[in-house]
């Protein structure tokens, strides 16, 4: 029986920005980065990915790893075989404790390099994933139990494995290249928020399903983004417009959190102070709505996804059905998830953006929020 708890929850890593003073960006790391998006498939976080799913936490949460397809198949015929090693079993144990293990052993997989079964220290990474929600750790799970790891790498033949996917990896790559649209939306960010970012890198994995996160850091006049997203998702039923628009709301709606919280932090208490009234805002009822306990982060839920309105708004502008398509999706979507007033809010938006074409959005936040204020 698989178990069904883990992505509503998960949903608020998106806006959880990893402290800052874990990284050490060198003049050197910002001249080889900057203004540049890349999409990988990191070696140590696909290491680390398929030891957390192959335990027996990790075989009962097919929200948590996609367990769909040829390719975890492979996984599980290469790497199932040791599932019983002492190591794995430790993984286990953290994640029934607590689920947040994931991202600890995850978010740090950058923390070092794989060379012949050895972790080798990339001095750029020192602890870049040290609190998620109100969890914060102090020593990195890796360099913990970095034997072990290295004795399972070498054991179950893990480059290898990694290496002979190469042409598959490639594909996953290419077709994020190909469909999601990056530089558009960045792009486009910067252009209609103050905000800007020095680099982005996306890592993906064919394991990743429903547990998205999204990690901010900035060192040394350096502001680089970094999100861990599933691959390029094909959805039978979609047309190829409907699919390039739904695989781009996956990570639109996790690039914004960078731009949209800033003038949110700036109107904090007038946020709290309008959105008082719960709610008119949310179904206390729906599960996972808990962990948006106030106005300032329900109002940052909805404007994240009503700057994907926005941004569907002008880049699809040409195609009114593509359009009406992706408003109700949207909609539908965080109705769901228990934000009841989804559909007023982007109607609201839409028209205070239309007064007012030539302003950052950032601009339009007073007069939003005095709209949800009179609600």
């Amino acid at each position: 029986m698989k178990t069904k708890f883990l992505s509503a929850f998960f949903l608020i890593l998106s806006i959880t920005a990893f402290a800052q003073e874990k990284v050490n960006f060198t003049e050197e790391f910002k001249k080889e980065n900057q203004g540049k998006s890349t999409v990988e498939i990191n070696e140590v976080k696909e290491l680390l990915t398929i030891m957390l799913a192959i335990t027996d936490f990790g075989l009962e949460n097919d929200d948590m790893f996609e367990q769909k397809g040829d390719y975890y198949q492979r996984v599980l015929k290469h790497f199932k075989p040791y599932k019983e090693e002492e190591i794995i079993k430790t993984m286990n144990s953290l994640l029934m404790k607590n689920p947040l293990e994931y991202i600890f052993f995850t978010g740090n997989a950058q923390t070092y390099f794989l060379k012949n079964d050895v972790l080798i220290p990339n001095n750029a990474y020192i602890l870049p994933a040290n609190k998620v929600a109100n969890v914060k750790i102090e020593v990195n799970p890796i360099t913990t139990y970095k034997k072990e790891i290295e004795d399972f790498a070498k054991k179950s033949h893990f480059s290898e494995f990694y290496n002979s996917e190469k042409a598959f990896y490639d594909k996953i790559i290419s077709d994020y290249e190909k469909y999601s649209n990056l530089r558009k939306q960045w792009n486009w960010l910067e252009k209609n928020f103050d905000t800007k970012i020095d680099s982005y890198i996306v890592y993906t994995s064919a394991l990743i399903n429903g547990l998205n996160y999204t990690g901010g850091y900035e060192n040394n006049n350096f502001h680089l983004i970094e999100m861990v997203l599933p691959t390029i998702q094909k959805v039978e039923g979609r047309s190829e417009k409907n699919s390039e628009a739904f695989n781009t709301r996956s990570m639109f709606t996790e690039i914004d959190h960078n731009y949209v919280e800033k003038p949110s932090v700036k109107h904090k208490e007038e946020l709290n102070i309008a959105l008082k009234d719960r709610e008119k805002w949310v179904n206390t009822k729906a599960y996972g709505i808990e962990y948006y306990p106030d106005g300032f982060k329900v109002f940052n839920e909805y404007m994240t996804y009503g700057a994907f309105i926005l941004y569907a708004e002008e880049i699809y502008k040409n195609d009114p059905k593509l359009l009406t398509e992706i408003n109700n999706e949207v909609n539908a979507v965080m109705i769901d998830r228990g934000f009841i007033k989804m559909k007023e809010f982007n109607e609201e938006l839409k028209n205070i953006r239309n007064k007012n074409k030539k302003k950052k959005i950032d601009q339009l936040y007073p007069e939003l929020i005095k709209w949800c204020s009179l609600q």
